[in-house]
């Protein structure tokens, strides 16, 4: 329980604060927004514990220290505002002073910037998503008529890039108004997975010990947070389109999502829970197409992260099944 101790420090201290200067308003909207940013990335804390659990203990405590501070500011206002500045061609500087004195603005401009926000987020969760279940050598499968396929299909070299490209083309082609933003920042989340992904490989996965292979896996892990939580930013100003509110809010969530996401490192989770990490790419995969599919219609951020929800519970269910049964048969006395 330690490690949530730091979180729930913060959230009592926002939470005084909020009260004092906003009421029970400003307390309220601070709380929505936290399970609104718990909702969307727990998914994220199963998969960034994937990677973590291979770095060493001080990368494991450097995701904490130094990624907190990125994922607060950083990525939750830095890169909206950098996103935001490139999508309009306004000076970054413009764009903070509207985010700091002139929010409704700054929504709208965010609002502006959808769907360059969605192609470069939706397709870098795709990339993720789809080289999980197109590892030829995954052996154990969850809901087992899909991926079984999958591990086999990923015999054919880059077919997740091939996919993943097919689907960007498509929605460039059915958005006129935006095809060039979509497809840059489309091609820049190919580019940055592709980077990393790559790189990391050529590294060896087993040598995230050393210097090199933890920056790499430390900055992976940093881009994948930056594309779960755009999701999230643009979502925040339907509630409200106050930046400092926002941002509170985002924090707590982040926050507990990182706690998470060392718990299920030093607890081995990921181990006794086989299915964990099928359902956390499943609700992956979902919030990739989710974001795809809001290039052209609104959808809730509520309802993409009750999806992410079922499918980590079901994975988790399935986990405590197969666990259950594999200690029942190992129990078992033979009868003679």
């Amino acid at each position: 329980m330690r490690l949530f101790t730091l979180p729930l420090l913060i959230t009592l201290c926002i939470a005084c604060v909020a009260y004092a200067y906003g009421g029970m308003h400003a307390l309220s909207l601070i709380a929505i927004l936290s399970i609104l940013e718990i909702t969307l990335s727990f998914d994220n804390a199963i998969v960034n514990a994937r990677t973590l659990r291979l770095m060493s203990a001080a990368w494991q405590q450097r995701f904490i220290m130094w990624g907190i501070p990125i994922a607060v500011f950083g990525t939750r206002f830095v890169l909206p505002i950098l996103i935001v500045a490139a999508a309009t061609h306004i000076s970054p500087l413009a764009i903070t002073s509207l985010a700091l004195f002139d929010a409704p603005r700054y929504s709208f401009y965010v609002h502006a910037a959808h769907d360059t926000i969605a192609a470069f987020g939706g397709i870098f969760l795709l990339l993720v998503s789809l080289s999980y279940f197109f590892d030829t050598e995954k052996t154990t499968h969850w809901i087992r008529a899909i991926e079984q396929r999958t591990s086999s299909w990923g015999a054919v070299p880059a077919i997740e890039v091939i996919i993943t490209l097919s689907i960007l083309l498509v929605c460039a082609y059915g958005k006129h108004d935006s095809a060039a933003a979509i497809l840059f920042a489309g091609l820049i989340g190919v580019i940055s997975f592709m980077s990393i992904d790559g790189v990391m490989k050529a590294l060896g996965v087993e040598n995230t010990h050393t210097l090199n292979a933890g920056i790499l896996s430390f900055i992976y892990l940093e881009i994948l947070d930056a594309a779960f939580s755009l999701d999230g930013v643009v979502g925040a100003f339907a509630i409200t389109s106050s930046i400092v509110t926002i941002i509170a809010g985002l924090c707590i969530g982040a926050l507990f999502v990182r706690a998470c996401t060392v718990h299920f490192v030093r607890s081995r989770a990921l181990d006794s829970l086989v299915y964990l990490e099928h359902g956390a790419h499943w609700a992956i995969f979902c919030l990739a197409l989710s974001m795809f599919v809001s290039l052209f219609v609104p959808v809730p951020e509520m309802v993409t992260g009750t999806v992410g929800i079922i499918f980590v519970g079901l994975s988790y269910l399935s986990s405590q099944h197969a666990l259950q049964s594999t200690h029942a048969n190992t129990t078992r006395i033979p009868i003679r």
